[in-house]
């Protein structure tokens, strides 16, 4: 037998499995489905499609939008992410406004008095600060930490262990566990 005899022909493979179909409907009892009952699934399923491309086209436009307004957020997040912070600072603001203009005024006995207005000023600075999760780090008589100091010189020191910090010469600061500014420090190291 020659290659092209093994092989049925398509047609002959069609006409064989419309053969067998026919033979499972018959075995069955039920009859082929008429073209009027064709045309009606036909309809029925391009129905059923257009509905489903009709719920696509909503749920791509719905995520469109989700995308813009959660774009529209992000930017107003960024935009006014430190309103609250600036809300809390300005009465801060107007007292140093204050202590200066009373400064301005009363030379004789404004001292004290600016003195004690300036010291209120920082204890609300201090508490905003605090409030918005700002850390101080004064590290004076403490180890020397290189991950939250850094060391602007190193003094001999008979008095304090090596690696002490002796001397804060600008504090430093966390915001929320993250350094922002390192502590400029002066450490002890052995005496010569």
């Amino acid at each position: 037998m020659s290659e092209t005899e093994k092989q049925p022909h398509p047609e002959m493979e069609f006409d064989s499995s419309r053969e067998e179909t026919a033979k499972t409907e018959e075995q069955e009892g039920k009859a082929p489905p008429s073209p009027e009952e064709l045309q009606l699934l036909l309809e029925d399923a391009r129905s059923k499609a257009d509905d489903h491309w009709n719920q696509v086209l909503r749920l791509q436009a719905e995520l469109e939008n989700l995308r813009k307004r959660n774009l529209r957020e992000l930017e107003n997040a960024h935009k006014y992410a430190l309103e609250k912070f600036v809300q809390e600072l300005l009465p801060v603001k107007d007292s140093l406004e204050m202590g200066v203009a009373a400064a301005t005024e009363e030379a004789g006995e404004s001292v004290a008095r600016l003195r004690e207005g300036t010291e209120l000023t920082l204890k609300m600075l201090q508490g905003v600060l605090e409030k918005f999760g700002v850390k101080e780090i004064d590290p004076e008589g403490e180890p020397f930490d290189p991950e939250l100091h850094q060391a602007m010189s190193a003094v001999p020191s008979e008095e304090a262990e090596p690696n002490t910090v002796l001397t804060v010469m600008q504090k430093g600061y966390l915001l929320n566990d993250r350094l922002i500014r390192p502590a400029m420090v002066v450490v002890t190291k052995q005496g010569s």
